[in-house]
């Protein structure tokens, strides 16, 4: 379901599929605090600052990735600029279920409806090749994101109290989905 890797063009995004020469620029990126803070990456603003994959690392995964059955994983592209943002990606396939995960990214580029763009692209796709549900999770001190989805149809299903410790505290997890029955395109 998932083996089929389309490049996604919409008005202000193109969601190109991954390749391991995009680990360089997705590694630049990588290194934004916010991107490891926000995705619950990473347990302290200080561990953000540091090194999380080596260049060799980054290429093996996205090279694999890039192949992969099981998962779509994008870069997001910029149409105005060209230039690469984040990634988008539909994972954590469900076969038997006709479920995925989704998760997004993006460095630097808010505030223009780039990533809400690039959700409506990734879930439109899951539910053109036949997928019934998408699920995703955001956390609590992730307002933005949380935001994009409903914008976009997610809708709330339940909280992981305090999943993700961070700093000297502990951060929910809201667990949100969105079935093919509901969605909009």
């Amino acid at each position: 379901m998932l083996g089929a890797k389309p490049t996604l063009a919409g008005e202000v995004v193109t969601l190109r599929p991954v390749t391991a020469a995009d680990a360089a620029t997705l590694k630049e990126l990588m290194a934004d605090p916010e991107v490891g803070v926000l995705t619950g990456s990473v347990h302290s603003r200080a561990e953000a600052a540091d090194e999380q994959y080596t260049l060799d690392q980054l290429r093996e995964v996205y090279g694999r990735w890039a192949v992969a059955d099981d998962r779509v994983v994008w870069v997001i592209v910029e149409n105005a600029t060209g230039r690469v943002v984040g990634e988008s990606v539909l994972n954590d396939l469900d076969e038997d279920n006709l479920s995925c995960g989704f998760r997004i990214w993006i460095s630097g580029a808010t505030g223009r409806g780039l990533g809400t763009e690039a959700v409506r692209l990734s879930v439109g796709h899951a539910f053109a090749v036949g997928l019934h549900r998408v699920e995703l999770e955001v956390y609590d001190f992730n307002p933005r994101a949380r935001h994009v989805y409903e914008k976009v149809g997610f809708v709330h299903e339940g909280t992981r109290r305090e999943a993700l410790r961070f700093e000297d505290g502990w951060v929910d997890c809201h667990v949100m989905g969105l079935l093919a029955t509901q969605w909009r395109g």
